[in-house]
């Protein structure tokens, strides 16, 4: 039997480490490197979805991506974006430091808020920002219910 020394610091350093990676995380912009995000590369790609009278708007941030190495699926209420971003082969650029830039390929699947069109949905690219939209199907517009006054038979 073997005693160890107690080391009151020990799991203190370890929770140190985990709030500066929780703080990295939260304060030094949109991390594209995410764990758990169903990924196994670890690239995440945010996606803001607003919802318009008629449609469904949805953004993804795809810098250096072209819209042919994008593909885009919705089966029932599930959309999926896949895509890979490609490393550029540079001749000798020196010493690497520090890198961010994430490479490999990504799948983003989101479940919709609603039924939509798909036969009329458009997928436009612009500047690296990839923008959809979604019609709603008919069923999914709200609609609004007259309310009639009834009358008094006394």
């Amino acid at each position: 039997m073997s005693l160890s020394r107690w080391d009151p610091y020990r799991e203190s350093v370890s929770l140190r480490e985990a709030m500066n990676r929780l703080f990295d995380e939260s304060w030094l912009g949109p991390s594209w490197s995410r764990e758990g995000d169903g990924d196994a590369q670890g690239i995440f790609v945010p996606m803001d979805v607003v919802e318009k009278d008629d449609q469904i708007e949805i953004t993804a941030p795809l810098p250096g991506l072209k819209p042919e190495d994008v593909d885009i699926r919705i089966t029932g209420n599930m959309l999926t974006i896949k895509g890979e971003f490609r490393e550029e082969k540079e001749e000798e650029r020196g010493t690497v430091h520090h890198r961010e830039r994430r490479y490999g390929s990504f799948q983003r699947a989101m479940r919709l808020p609603m039924s939509v069109d798909t036969s009329k949905a458009e997928a436009t690219f612009e500047d690296g920002m990839l923008t959809l939209s979604l019609p709603k199907t008919e069923e999914a517009k709200p609609k609004q219910i007259e309310v009639k006054a009834k009358s008094d038979s006394k």
